[in-house]
C-alpha cells in the first residue's frame, strides 16, 4: 500500500492506494498533523509500505510532517519537488520553484489526460486557473480568493455582516437575490466564483484556440458544474504526485 498526501492551505487530504490494483482503499481529510496521525493509526492493517507528499506549506512544517510520518509508519516518505519540466509539461514561471506545488502537479496530472491544450481550475481556499498549450507549455495563470476567503473578508471588515455559516450553504446553488444578509453574502460569493470561471473559459480561447479541455478540481468544484464544458477530476493533484514521485 502507498499513502498519498496533499497538504493544502486548510486541509491535509490523504488516501491509501493498493499497489497492485491502484484502487483507493482508504481516504480522508485532516485539519492537523495530529489528527492525520490519529486517523492513520487505525490503518496499520493496510501495511503502508511507502508514502509520497505534495505540500504548499512552509519547509519547516512540511519536513516535520514527513519526519513524523516516517517515524510513525516506519516507511520512506518522498516529497514532490519543483521542476522545470515533468512528463511533457514545461513550467511557465520565470522562477519555476515559485509555482505552487499543488498547481504544478494538477497541471501535470491534467496534461496526461488529454495531451492537448487545457485550462486547469483548482477551487479551494484559493482559486487558481492555469493554461497549458497543446505542446505542454504552461502559459501562466491566475490566483484569487476562494469562497471561504471571500466570506471571511466580509465578516472581518464589514461591521454589520455577521451570521452563522450553517444558516445558508453556497452548495444550495441558489442565486436568486438574497433576502437576508446570510443569503446575500453566500449567493454573492457563489456568483463571483462562477463569474471568474466563466471569464477564464471565455478568454482561454485567446491563448489556446477553440479546441481545449477544461479540468476542475478542489473542494468547491461541485459549485461550478453548471458552468459548461468542465470535466471534474477530484484527484488531479494526486495524479501529478504519482508522476513526480513514482
Amino acid at each position: 500500500m502507498i499513502l498519498e498526501l496533499d497538504c493544502g492551505n486548510s486541509l491535509i487530504k490523504w488516501r491509501v492506494l493498493d499497489l497492485g490494483s491502484a484502487l483507493i482503499v482508504a481516504q480522508g481529510a485532516s485539519v492537523s498533523v495530529d489528527e492525520l496521525l490519529g486517523e492513520l493509526a487505525g490503518l496499520t492493517v493496510l501495511r503502508v509500505s511507502r508514502a509520497r507528499v505534495a505540500s504548499v506549506r512552509g519547509d519547516d512544517e512540511t519536513m516535520m510532517l514527513c519526519s513524523r510520518l516516517s517515524e510513525k509508519l516506519a516507511v520512506e516518505v518522498m516529497r514532490a519537488a519543483p521542476a522545470k519540466e515533468l512528463a511533457g509539461v514545461i513550467n511557465g514561471y520565470r522562477d519555476y520553484e515559485r509555482l505552487g506545488m499543488d498547481r504544478w502537479l494538477a497541471i501535470v496530472g491534467a496534461f496526461q489526460l488529454s495531451r492537448s491544450a487545457l485550462l486547469v481550475l483548482d477551487l479551494g481556499t484559493a482559486v487558481t486557473a492555469d493554461l497549458v498549450d497543446a505542446s505542454g507549455v504552461h502559459l501562466g495563470g491566475y490566483i484569487c480568493p476562494g469562497i471561504s476567503l471571500l466570506r471571511q473578508q466580509l465578516h472581518t471588515h464589514t461591521r454589520r455582516i455577521s451570521y452563522n455559516i450553517e444558516q445558508v450553504a453556497a452548495s444550495d446553488y441558489e442565486t436568486a437575490p438574497g433576502r437576508s444578509t446570510a443569503e446575500a453574502v453566500e449567493r454573492g460569493c457563489l456568483m463571483m466564483l462562477r463569474s471568474f470561471v466563466s471569464v477564464q473559459i471565455l478568454q482561454a480561447s485567446d491563448y489556446l484556440g477553440d479546441d481545449f479541455a477544461v479540468y476542475v478540481t478542489g473542494g468547491d468544484a461541485d459549485l461550478i458544474e453548471n458552468c459548461g464544458r468542465v470535466t471534474r477530476v477530484p484527484d488531479l493533484v494526486f495524479r501529478g504526485l504519482a508522476i513526480a514521485c513514482p
